[in-house]
């Protein structure tokens, strides 16, 4: 199973910017969407951005779309998550996610679709 390693939440203030880092321990073909997922306490768990290893097909909820941009670095397996003009309502636990994709080379909406999860990164907002 793939391990996945994430790094750089932290606390910032609106309107500000900070950029997730996930590396996985190895590549997959049968995990070959990656990207992130974020759930506040109280709040459905809700994909944020995920991206199409070695493609071009990405994906950002409405919620950061224009704000966050989501990029890979296929040569060491990681894939990047910039997040800019942050809100208070981004706070929330990220978890990085990989697994397959559909057959038309997009990536999953569900969670359960996905074959292996990062432990999480607390992103903090304050206004």
């Amino acid at each position: 199973q793939v391990q996945l390693m994430e790094s750089g939440g932290g606390s910032v203030q609106a309107g500000g910017s900070l950029r997730l880092s996930c590396t996985a321990s190895k590549f997959s073909y049968s995990s070959n969407c990656m990207g992130w997922f974020r759930q506040a306490p109280g709040k459905e768990r809700e994909r944020v951005a995920t991206i199409h290893i070695g493609g071009s097909n990405t994906y950002y909820s409405d919620s950061v779309k224009d704000r966050f941009t989501i990029s890979q670095d296929n040569a060491k397996n990681t894939v990047f998550l910039q997040m800019n003009s942050l809100k208070p309502e981004d706070t929330a636990m990220y978890y990085c996610v990989t697994g397959p994709s559909t057959m038309g080379g997009n990536c999953y909406t569900r969670g359960y679709e996905y074959t292996s999860w990062g432990q999480g990164t607390q992103v903090s907002v304050s206004s």
